[in-house]
């Protein structure tokens, strides 16, 4: 399944330190043009989630909401977080390509999309 695909690309571009997790250091990426996709859990609370989309919308970065809660980012991340962004480009495609697919696939079979 590609949400499992996802956290687990999450987990490894955390290991590759290819990410930043958390409010201040994912606008502070933003902030500095590092990074390439922000990635924002279901059950963020919508202050905070709307804070980091009007920065990615300075910067120019795409924002995705996934269907994953904050629990389980911070599972695949090692470190509790609902919003984080992808530094690395490579990352950042893959990362992109498996939530769009996954939106298809969901949107084929009638369920919400992540």
């Amino acid at each position: 399944m590609n949400i499992n695909r996802l956290l687990s690309l999450l987990g490894i571009a955390r290991r590759a330190g290819r990410i930043s997790w958390g409010r201040d250091a994912v606008e502070e990426s933003l902030g500095k043009g590092k990074a390439h996709l922000v990635l924002v859990a279901e059950d963020i609370s919508a202050k905070t989630a709307a804070g980091v989309r009007f920065s990615a919308e300075r910067a120019g970065v795409p924002v995705l909401s996934i269907h994953e809660t904050i629990e389980s980012v911070s599972q695949a991340i090692g470190k509790r977080a609902g919003i984080v962004a992808v530094l690395d480009e490579g990352f950042a495609k893959k990362i992109k390509t498996l939530v769009e697919e996954s939106s298809a696939g969901n949107a084929e079979k009638g369920r919400e999309t992540i």
